[in-house]
C-alpha cells in the first residue's frame, strides 16, 4: 500500500525518469528560446545607434571615434551570433522523435550546401558527395548537421582551398556518414573538446560562437545516434555520425 502511495506522489517522484528528462530538455530550450528573442532586440538597437552616429559623425571628428564605434558595432553582432548559436541549440533540444520521417541525406546536404554558398565561394572549397541514403529523422535537423560540419571544414582551413568529401554506409540498422576535410587537423588527445560548447582548437579568431558541433552532437543523439572525430595534424579531420537507417525500399537515393 505504502509503494502504491508513493508512486502517487505530487512531486513527481515516482514519474518516469525518461518523462523528467524530456520535460526538463523542454524547459531549458524555451528558456533558451525566450532568453534570446529577449536579447536580439536591445542589440539590434544598439548596432542600429552606433550605425548612425558613424553616419552623422562630422566631418571634422577624430577618425578614432569612428574606430571606437566600429568596436561597438562589432561586440553587438558577436552578441546576435551568439544568441542565434544558442537558439539552435534550444530548437536541438527539444527535437521531437515522434514528427521523424523518411529524409533524403542528399536533399539535406544540398540544402546546407546552399546555406554555406558563399563561405565555399569565398574559400574556393570544392565539397563532394557518394550516393546517400534515406534515413528516418528530422529534416532540417539533419540538414543542420552537414551545415555546421561543412562550416567548419571551411573555416579551419590551410592556406589551400578546403576539400570536403561525404560519404555514407550501412551498418547494421544505422547509417555510418563521415565528412572528410583536408584541413590542418588537431592531436587525437584534443578530438573529444572539439565537440565541447564554445571550444576552439586552432587558435584562429573567427565570428562563428563555437557552437556548431555541440548542437551537432545534440542532433544526432536525439536521433539515437553517435557522433564523433578522428584527427591529426597535417591529415584534415574526419566527423562521422550514425543515423537509424530508413525503409529498406527507400534507402537508395539517388543524387541528381
Amino acid at each position: 500500500m505504502l509503494g502504491i502511495m508513493s508512486s502517487l506522489k505530487p512531486d513527481g517522484q515516482g514519474a518516469d525518469p525518461l518523462r523528467k528528462e524530456e520535460k526538463s530538455r523542454a524547459e531549458t530550450s524555451e528558456l533558451l528560446l525566450r532568453a534570446c528573442h529577449d536579447l536580439r532586440s536591445p542589440v539590434r538597437a544598439v548596432c542600429a545607434h552606433a550605425e548612425l552616429l558613424l553616419k552623422d559623425r562630422e566631418p571634422d571628428q577624430s577618425a578614432d571615434v569612428e574606430q571606437r564605434v566600429g568596436f561597438i558595432v562589432e561586440g553587438a553582432r558577436k552578441i546576435e551570433r551568439l544568441a542565434d548559436g544558442l537558439s539552435s541549440y534550444a530548437i536541438a533540444l527539444a527535437i521531437d522523435e515522434r514528427a521523424f520521417r523518411q529524409t533524403r541525406m542528399d536533399a539535406a546536404l544540398r540544402r546546407a550546401l546552399a546555406k554555406v554558398d558563399q563561405d565555399v565561394r569565398e574559400s574556393g572549397a570544392v565539397v563532394t558527395y557518394d550516393m546517400l541514403p534515406c534515413v528516418t529523422g528530422d529534416p532540417d535537423r539533419l540538414s543542420e548537421v552537414f551545415e555546421n560540419l561543412v562550416r567548419n571544414a571551411v573555416l579551419y582551413r590551410h592556406q589551400t582551398a578546403p576539400r570536403v568529401h561525404v560519404t555514407a554506409e550501412r551498418q547494421g540498422e544505422s547509417w555510418l556518414f563521415a565528412v572528410r576535410d583536408n584541413g590542418p587537423g588537431v592531436p587525437a588527445a584534443y578530438v573529444e573538446r572539439m565537440f565541447k560548447a564554445f571550444e576552439r582548437l586552432s587558435g584562429k579568431q573567427t565570428t562563428a560562437p563555437g557552437l556548431g558541433l555541440t548542437i551537432s552532437r545534440e542532433i544526432v543523439e536525439r536521433h539515437k545516434g553517435r557522433i564523433w572525430a578522428e584527427s591529426s595534424p597535417g591529415a584534415g579531420t574526419t566527423v562521422f555520425f550514425t543515423v537509424p537507417a530508413g525503409e529498406p525500399d527507400r534507402d537508395q537515393a539517388t543524387v541528381p
